[in-house]
């Protein structure tokens, strides 16, 4: 018997002939079942019963939050991180740049026979992207991968919410959207570039981000200054769609090119994401800028302190790199240490408060 439809037509049988716990993937072709799942869950209040996946974030979200409100756990996963890839997951934790972080990173590399992976290994994993079918299969497979990937994403997840009549415009404004990555969001230059007004815009672009297609990294804000910016940084949470949909052929001409270090910082700011959502963690990050152009690539906050952090293409890092974060003095808030994260082969201490952290330990 098939499962979706037995599911679809009597989902308590469903949960008789599969009872938990058990893990149901593409969940949303059968919101059926959701609330028979609950009144499982109210009976017996054991966590870990139900697992639920799902593809479609759009439907997968309005059915949990109908059937399953207060009863549900919701982790984020994006495609695989490095340390998954490299077999270092059991170890990983949320990134802090602390000197306990570090050496806990430091550990769990060398322990693995670690090598601090080279500038083009690292951009040969941003050209191809994280998405697990991919990494299987390999680089050969990626243009057919993004292309129907692309096809099936606006025929599935677009026409349903938005209804887009003009493809075209769409793929064109993915396109934009790519391009902008590691840049500061400007709905009236994205919608200007793409010929299509800022409503429409900012409501496609709340699509991305809502389908876990793009990222806003917000500014950080405080009371006591006024002069900072307040439009956030976009960011493709797929590096490899990324380059696909900005037409890059190898990972040798995105190294060399033009978005290679929007495409680096992108990479490194999804690798610190993956770390907090999948340890099921809220992601405390931000970003410094003001009027007069200074910027800070990245603020973790926690409750008492800021961290800051920068991502550079070097594997040199100058010892005044850390002089840019005296700039978080005027907010009033205790900082933490700092992290320059690079391409040297082992952390390097640039000063009391500041560490160059190898990209590989990420």
């Amino acid at each position: 018997m098939d499962a979706r439809s037995l599911a679809q037509r009597d989902p308590a049988l469903f949960l008789q002939t599969w009872p938990p716990p058990v893990l149901i993937d593409e969940i949303q072709y059968a919101p059926q079942l959701l609330s028979a799942i609950k009144l499982c869950v109210d009976r017996d209040q054991r966590n870990g019963a139900f697992w639920l996946a799902g593809s479609q974030k759009f439907h997968l979200m309005r059915g949990l939050g109908e059937s399953l409100a207060g009863r549900v756990a919701i982790v984020d996963l994006l495609g695989f991180s490095l340390a998954e890839l490299e077999g270092r997951a059991r170890a990983s934790r949320p990134f802090l740049p602390t000197q306990q972080w570090v050496a806990h990173a430091r550990h769990a590399a060398h322990r693995e026979n670690w090598q601090s992976p080279r500038l083009m290994d690292i951009y040969q994993r941003i050209w191809l992207g994280a998405y697990p079918r991919l990494n299987e299969q390999g680089p050969a497979a990626r243009d057919v991968f993004y292309r129907s990937y692309i096809q099936t994403y606006i025929q599935r997840d677009v026409q349903d919410v938005l209804k887009v009549s003009d493809q075209l415009a769409f793929n064109r404004f993915l396109g934009a959207v790519a391009a902008r990555t590691g840049q500061l969001l400007n709905y009236a230059n994205l919608a200007r570039d793409v010929d299509i007004d800022n409503k429409t815009a900012k409501a496609w672009l709340s699509v991305l981000e809502t389908s876990g297609l793009v990222y806003l990294l917000q500014p950080y804000h405080h009371n006591l200054t006024k002069r900072l910016v307040k439009a956030p940084k976009l960011y493709f949470l797929d590096t490899g769609l990324a380059a696909y949909l900005t037409k890059w052929p190898d990972a040798s001409s995105l190294e060399a090119g033009s978005q290679s270090g929007a495409l680096l910082e992108t990479w490194l700011l999804t690798e610190i994401l993956k770390s907090y959502w999948h340890n099921g963690r809220e992601a405390p990050l931000h970003f410094y800028r003001d009027t007069d152009q200074r910027e800070v690539d990245l603020l973790i906050e926690t409750g008492e302190a800021l961290y800051p952090v920068e991502f550079k293409k070097t594997a040199s890092p100058s010892q005044n790199a850390s002089n840019q974060f005296t700039v978080l003095d005027r907010l009033g808030k205790t900082i933490g240490p700092g992290a320059i994260i690079c391409f040297v082969e082992r952390d390097i201490p640039l000063s009391p408060r500041v560490t160059a952290i190898p990209v590989g330990y990420l």
